[in-house]
């Protein structure tokens, strides 16, 4: 979705509806269109990794609503994000020029702000997302990940065990939310242990037990640093970490070349005149 320009200070009676990215360390990632967001929004919804990145960011805005208390133990996360759209949807339909906040980016593992545009832009009203830096852009640049240099391909812990993916261990695998793998019910904020055994599991079937993994945590604060913590595959199910971290499993084999394909693009070149 492309970004748009914040709607002008004169427009009071229709709502519109701006979905940004904070980033995902404070203060340093904010665009100065997603600020310009903020700053002329009546109303700002604010889904954030931490309590003082909404303080800060009422530094911008008066009327900043927090959605986290919407989540709940046992209580599905497909309602809390639909109830997110429901309370974005009432500001713009009252006319309000909406602006909702998420940390990172907020097409990335966001389903509320897709959502929210689809429903606003079916309704008529104006509404378009600002990107802003995700966790994958802080993790490439934390690990000296180049994704281009062996592929590299990304999948949600639980979707990756649901599903029957095909894994090429000769490139980079990234899972997000591990803590919450295996999880049908979308009710939990961790699984545990034994959910952890039967990813092992699976990934054994790429990789040998003793390749050396990394889980990732990148820095919310300006005071943080990011962690990096490095151990085996095998060590994954006794390990404690918490539902911001990542695996990250680096390439197991090396790249096979295709002769036959590179054969057939050398005859290629030579009959457009490149050999």
């Amino acid at each position: 979705m492309s970004a748009a320009p914040p709607a002008s200070s004169n427009d009071t009676t229709r709502g519109s509806l701006a979905c940004v990215g904070m980033g995902m360390t404070l203060g340093s990632h904010l665009t100065p269109l997603a600020r310009d967001h903020i700053e002329q929004a009546d109303v700002v919804f604010a889904a954030l990794s931490d309590h003082i990145v909404e303080m800060w960011l009422q530094r911008m805005n008066p009327d900043v609503r927090s959605l986290q208390p919407y989540y709940a133990e046992g209580k599905p996360r497909s309602k809390t994000y639909q109830e997110w759209v429901d309370l974005m949807m009432a500001e713009v339909r009252a006319g309000k020029r909406v602006c909702a906040v998420f940390y990172g980016h907020p097409g990335i593992f966001a389903w509320s702000p897709h959502k929210a545009i689809e429903v606003a832009r079916a309704e008529g009203f104006e509404a378009y997302m600002e990107p802003g830096i995700s966790a994958e852009d802080c993790l490439y640049a934390d690990l000296a990940i180049d994704p281009g240099r062996f592929g590299c391909q990304h999948f949600e812990a639980s979707q990756l065990l649901f599903y029957e993916h095909r894994i090429n261990p000769a490139g980079y695998l990234v899972l997000w939310q591990v803590a919450l793998v295996g999880d049908w019910s979308l009710t939990r904020f961790h699984t545990g242990p034994a959910y952890r055994q039967v990813l092992v599991e699976k990934l054994s079937k790429d990789y040998p037990l003793d390749h050396e993994v990394i889980l990732y945590h990148g820095a919310t604060l300006p005071i943080e640093k990011p962690r990096i913590r490095r151990m085996a595959l095998r060590d994954l199910p006794d390990v404690t970490f918490t539902s911001q971290e990542t695996l990250v499993l680096p390439p197991a084999t090396v790249l096979k070349l295709d002769i036959t394909m590179r054969e057939r693009l050398a005859e290629l070149d030579k009959v457009t005149g490149f050999a």
